[in-house]
C-alpha cells in the first residue's frame, strides 16, 4: 500500500524507494517510466517541497497520454494502473 504522498519530494522518495524493496519487474518498470514523466511535468513548477497540485497531476496525465505510442498495449496498461494507484495516494 502506498502511503499518503503530499509533495514532489514524497513522490520521488516513494518511487526511488521501490528499487530497495522486493517488488516485481512490472512495478519497477512502471515506477521508473512514471518518474521520468513526473520529473518532466514538475519541472515547470517550484521545487521538491512543492505540494502536489491538480495541475501537476494533469501534467503527468497529459504526458502519459502523449507517450502512449512509446509503449506496447500491455506496458501502457501497467503504467496507467500504477499511475492510478499513485494518484490515489496523492489525493488521499
Amino acid at each position: 500500500m502506498i502511503k499518503n504522498l503530499q509533495t514532489v519530494a514524497d513522490v520521488y522518495q516513494y518511487l526511488d524507494g521501490l528499487f530497495d524493496q522486493d517488488v516485481d519487474s512490472d512495478t519497477l518498470f512502471a515506477s521508473s517510466y512514471l518518474r521520468g514523466l513526473f520529473s518532466s511535468a514538475v519541472s515547470h513548477f517550484s521545487d521538491e517541497k512543492q505540494k502536489i497540485s491538480t495541475a501537476i497531476i494533469q501534467g503527468v496525465t497529459d504526458k502519459l497520454a502523449q507517450a502512449k505510442t512509446e509503449l506496447s498495449p500491455q506496458d501502457n496498461a501497467i503504467v496507467q494502473n500504477f499511475w492510478l494507484a499513485l494518484q490515489q495516494a496523492i489525493l488521499n
